[in-house]
């Protein structure tokens, strides 16, 4: 950096050395993780919150993030594990009669930092051409001195594959799940269970898939990950559902494919999202 500079309150620095930096906002960290893109043009607490981002760090493609704020309803999962998100523009003042929070009080709750005012194009370009990258990203307002030791922490992390994120993210004990759509009438509505049971094995899986099944009026039982076969046929289900997660789905799959293929040679009927 050059005498007299102002450092930058955030930098993203990528493992092939490209240094990217702007304005920091939301928590105060330096994070490592792997380096994505999402192109949806809503929904942006939800994917902030869906357990399939452990580990990453999202770069958002839609300019206009944070215009409905955040809230306590629309969650994927109680608490966050995305690393850290990226944006073309200052985040936008909400503007919903939904909100409860702004999206940098949400973050600085949650200890989650951000970066705009970079090029997201570039990035989603470079992503697109090269695949995921390992990368770090770091918020201070009081400045990044030195932009190129990021690099050197994004070459050091270990990266997703080999890493079992599911078991991290995965409910510990099993449990029921009775609530259902959202309507702006009656909020989130419930389940009467009267309809087939379905056990939901849990790599992650977000609230809105389990609201799907509970909105067709399911019976859900939630298992974790590591659930065995026997224990999945206990609950005497009539299908099963392999939820989504994050990760490396070969080390996931050191414990869950044996127990798949059980429960597939059962001839009970199978459905897989993402991970699953």
């Amino acid at each position: 950096m050059q005498a007299g500079a102002t450092a930058p309150s955030a930098v993203l620095a990528l493992e092939d050395g490209t240094i990217l930096a702007g304005r920091g906002f939301g928590g105060t960290a330096v994070v490592t993780g792997e380096l994505v893109f999402n192109t949806a043009m809503t929904g942006y607490q939800e994917i902030l919150t869906d357990p399939s981002y452990a580990g990453q760090i999202v770069t958002f493609t839609f300019p206009h993030i944070g215009n409905v704020g955040t809230n306590d309803e629309d969650r994927e999962a109680l608490t966050p594990v995305v690393r850290g998100l990226v944006t073309r523009a200052r985040v936008t003042r909400p503007s919903s009669w939904r909100d409860r929070l702004d999206l940098v009080g949400w973050l600085e709750r949650q200890g989650i930092p951000g970066l705009a005012g970079v090029d997201t194009r570039r990035v989603t370009a470079k992503l697109r051409d090269r695949g995921a990258l390992r990368a770090c990203l770091a918020h201070d307002p009081a400045g990044i001195a030195d932009p190129g030791a990021l690099v050197e922490r994004a070459r050091g992390w270990p990266g997703i594959v080999g890493m079992d994120l599911a078991s991290e993210v995965s409910a510990r004990q099993r449990y029921g799940w009775q609530e259902a759509a959202w309507s702006p009438e009656g909020g989130y509505g419930a389940s009467d269970g009267s309809g087939p049971h379905v056990v939901v094995i849990d790599y992650g899986v977000k609230h809105n898939i389990l609201r799907s099944l509970a909105a067709r009026n399911c019976r859900v039982t939630v298992v974790p990950g590591t659930a065995s076969a026997d224990e999945v046929l206990a609950l005497e289900p009539d299908g099963v559902v392999l939820g989504n997660g994050p990760g490396d789905p070969a080390a996931t799959g050191i414990h869950a494919v044996p127990e798949i293929r059980r429960l597939l040679a059962t001839g009970k009927p199978l459905f897989g999202i993402c991970l699953g």
